[in-house]
């Protein structure tokens, strides 16, 4: 299942702030953007690359689809189309298959980005493989992620619950009445409590947290 070669036809580069998103994260993660057509892959880090076997001259002006095979379960597929038409956050385990033809259970989240008026700016997607042998891992890591919800304060579990939804600062301020550095403050204190390296980490666990 190796992938053709791909060359994206015109430069979709995307900010540093995007490239900072995922870049120091341990999970598996890429950023897509739905303002060009296909929604095409435009940052990748590290632990995707390692993951998948695929390099980023392959991944990068793609559509996530690209992981998707024969076994690849239709109605779980149809999930996260859903999630991507209505700007909702999906998290789904679908089976996958590597660069080399390998499959692997994948436990895919699909979250929005926004920008500071409230316009879809890009997805977040990030990837957690999931081992068949080892049931309830999927159950398990909701069950840990909801478990570090509960550490939160009632204004950090507001402002986090905003960050999962793909909302900036600047917005998780206007709809809470606060001030954007309050709002800076909460999330560097949540990243601390959690010991979260980024925000695409802290959607992640919020998604899979259910909250």
């Amino acid at each position: 299942m190796a992938a053709e070669p791909f060359a994206p036809s015109a430069d979709i580069s995307p900010p540093d702030w995007v490239v900072d998103l995922i870049a120091s994260s341990p999970i598996a993660s890429v950023v897509s953007n739905p303002r060009l057509q296909d929604n095409p892959i435009v940052a990748v880090n590290s632990p995707f690359i390692e993951l998948t076997g695929y390099p980023e001259c392959e991944i990068i002006g793609r559509n996530c689809r690209f992981l998707a095979g024969t076994g690849t379960e239709p109605w779980l597929t149809e999930l996260i189309r859903e999630g991507v038409r209505g700007h909702r956050p999906v998290l789904v385990e679908i089976l996958n298959y590597k660069r080399d033809g390998s499959p692997f259970r994948n436990a895919v989240l699909i979250a929005p980005i926004y920008d500071e008026l409230n316009e879809l700016l890009y997805f977040l997607g990030s990837q957690v493989e999931v081992d068949e042998g080892q049931q309830g891992v999927f159950t398990a890591r909701r069950s840990r992620a909801a478990q570090s919800m509960k550490t939160l304060s009632p204004r950090q579990l507001e402002v986090t619950r905003l960050v999962a939804q793909g909302l900036r600062n600047k917005e998780i301020a206007f709809q809470l009445g606060l001030a954007e550095k309050t709002v800076k403050m909460h999330r560097g204190l949540v990243m601390e409590k959690l010991e979260l390296r980024t925000s695409a980490d802290l959607i992640r666990l919020a998604v899979e947290a259910g909250i």
